[in-house]
C-alpha cells in the first residue's frame, strides 16, 4: 500500500512544531491530519481511525502519556509514537513498557522519525475502505467502522502465531466469518478450515463427530470416522457456540487440547494433532462458569486472545456498505436489474434496531431484492421484510423456547417426579436436573 494512502495523526500544542512535522511526513507522501490537545486528538480518532498517532508527550491537560491510555482502550491495536524531551524520557520510556510502540526525543532525526512511522504502519491496519492485495484475507468482511478496523487489525496481529481465539459477540454479527478471515490470514492458510457448531449436533453424537470413531464402536458404526478434529489436522478448528457444549465434552476437548492427541471412540491408540483453535459465543462465559455450566480450565485455554464483534447496531456507518454490497450480489445471483436503495429505504435500514445483527440485514436486503420489480428498491418492501423478520425469533430463543415448554410439559405430567420426567425424556437424572437449572425451573412447583 502506498504511503498515500497511509494517514498520520500528529498531536502538539505547540503549532509551530506540529507545522513543520507535517510538513515533513507529508514530503514523504502521508496523509496528515493534526491535533492541538489530547482531547481534541480523541475526537479526530473516533471521527476517522487513523494508522498511526503521533504525539508530544508535555501537552496541557490531557498528556502524550494520558492520551495514550484513552486510545489503548478504544483501539488496542493503533500504534502511538510519542515525541518527548529529553527531561522526559522516564516516562516515555513507562510508556513503552505499557505498549507505546516507540519513542523520539527531541529534537529528532527526519531519518529516524520514518524509520519508525515504517515499522509503526507494518502492525497498523489500513484506512477504512483502502485495502491492498495483501489484505485478500478479511475481503469478505465489508466495513468502514473505526470500531471494526481496529478489531481487524487485531485480527491480523493474533493470525500470526498459534494463540487460541475467543470471539465474542451477539448471534448474526459474523464470527465464523471473521474467524475465516483470521485463518486466511495466518501460516495455516493452505490447511482446512472446519467449523462445528457445538449447539447444533446433539450432546450423544458430539464426541463421535469431533473425536471421530472405529468401524463397530457403537451401533451403527459401519466405517471408520475420521473426526472433525483430525480433520482440521494442520489448519484451524472453529468451535462455535462453545458455551454450549455439555460438561463431560469439555473434560474430554480440554484433555485433547493439553495433550495435542486424540483418540477416537472404540481406538485403542491416539493420533497427534497439529491444529489452532478459534472459538466462539454468544453466552456470557464468566456467568456460565459461576453457574457451573462452563469450566475454567477449558475457558482459560480458549481464551488466550478475546476479541468481541460490535453488533449491527454499534456500526451503523456501515449499514448502507453492506446493504449495497449485499444487494449487488443478491441481484446478480437472481438476476434481476436491482441497481439500489431509494433514500427513504436507506434511512429505513440505517434507522432499523437490527437485533439479528448482520445476518438479519442479508435477510431483509434479499427480501427486498427478491420482490423488488423496479431498478431502486422503495421503502414500502424494506419496511414489510423488517417488520416480518422481526417477528420472528433466533434460531437460539427458539430452541430456548421450546426446552422450557417441553420440560414444562414433563413436570406436568409426572407431578414434578424428576426420575420419571428424565425416563420420559430419555435422558439420565443428572443431566436433566441441568436443564432445569439451565432454565431456572423448580420441580417441587409441579407436585
Amino acid at each position: 500500500m502506498s504511503a498515500e494512502s497511509r494517514s498520520l495523526l500528529l498531536v502538539d500544542d505547540d503549532a509551530d512544531l506540529l507545522r513543520l512535522l507535517t510538513m515533513r511526513l507529508e514530503a514523504a507522501g502521508y496523509a496528515i491530519t493534526t491535533a492541538g490537545s489530547g482531547a481534541q486528538a480523541l475526537a479526530r480518532i473516533a471521527a476517522e481511525r487513523p494508522q498511526l498517532v503521533i504525539t508530544d508527550m508535555r501537552m496541557p491537560g490531557m498528556d502524550g502519556s494520558a492520551l495514550f491510555e484513552a486510545i489503548r482502550v478504544e483501539h488496542p491495536a493503533l500504534p502511538v509514537i510519542i515525541l518527548t524531551a529529553h527531561g522526559t524520557i522516564p516516562d516515555a520510556v513507562a510508556a513503552t513498557n505499557r505498549g507505546v510502540f516507540s519513542y523520539l526525543t527531541k529534537p529528532y532525526d527526519a531519518k529516524e522519525l520514518l524509520e519508525h512511522v515504517t515499522r509503526a504502519l507494518k502492525q497498523s491496519g489500513p484506512n477504512p475502505g483502502q485495502h491492498s492485495t495483501s489484505d485478500v484475507w478479511r475481503t469478505e468482511i465489508v466495513t468502514q467502522n473505526a470500531a471494526m478496523e481496529d478489531l481487524l487489525a487485531q485480527a491480523r496481529l493474533v493470525a500470526a502465531n498459534d494463540a487460541s481465539v475467543m470471539l465474542m459477540g451477539a448471534s448474526g454479527a459474523g464470527k465464523e466469518m471473521l474467524a475465516r478471515a483470521i485463518h486466511h490470514a495466518s501460516p495455516r492458510s493452505g490447511g482446512p478450515f472446519v467449523a462445528v457448531n457445538c449447539g447444533a449436533i446433539p450432546d450423544n453424537l458430539l464426541e463421535a463427530e469431533l473425536f471421530g470413531y472405529t468401524k463397530g464402536a457403537f451401533t451403527g458404526a459401519t466405517r471408520d470416522h475420521v473426526g472433525l478434529i483430525r480433520e482440521s489436522n494442520s489448519g484451524t478448528l472453529f468451535l462455535d457456540e462453545i458455551g454450549d457444549m455439555p460438561l463431560p465434552m469439555q473434560v474430554k476437548l480440554l484433555r485433547v487440547l493439553e495433550e495435542r492427541e486424540v483418540r477416537p471412540v472404540g481406538a485403542t491408540r491416539s493420533y497427534a494433532i497439529d491444529i489452532r483453535v478459534i472459538s466462539a459465543t454468544h453466552r456470557n462465559l464468566e456467568e456460565e462458569m459461576a453457574a457451573g455450566r462452563f469450566r475454567n480450565d477449558l475457558f482459560y485455554r480458549l481464551n488466550v486472545v478475546a476479541l468481541t464483534i460490535p453488533a449491527l447496531a454499534e456500526r451503523r456507518d456501515d449499514i448502507p456498505l453492506l446493504a449495497n454490497h449485499f444487494l449487488r450480489k443478491i441481484a446478480e445471483r437472481y438476476r434481476k436489474k436491482v441497481n439500489g436503495f431509494s433514500p427513504e429505504a436507506m434511512e429505513l435500514l440505517v434507522r432499523a434496531s437490527w437485533p439479528g445483527n448482520v445476518r438479519q440485514l442479508l435477510n431483509v436486503v434479499e427480501q427486498a431484492v427478491a420482490l423488488s420489480t423496479a431498478p431502486i428498491v422503495p421503502p414500502t418492501l424494506v419496511q414489510n421484510a423488517i417488520r416480518e423478520l422481526e417477528d420472528i425469533v433466533s434460531f437460539d430463543e427458539a430452541r430456548r423456547r421450546f426446552e422450557c415448554d417441553y420440560l414444562t410439559r414433563l413436570l406436568k405430567m409426572t407431578g414434578g417426579n424428576v426420575a420419571q420426567a428424565a425416563k420420559l425424556a430419555h435422558r439420565n437424572r443428572t443431566d436433566f436436573y441441568k436443564l432445569l437449572q439451565r432454565h431456572a425451573m423448580d420441580a417441587a412447583l409441579f407436585k
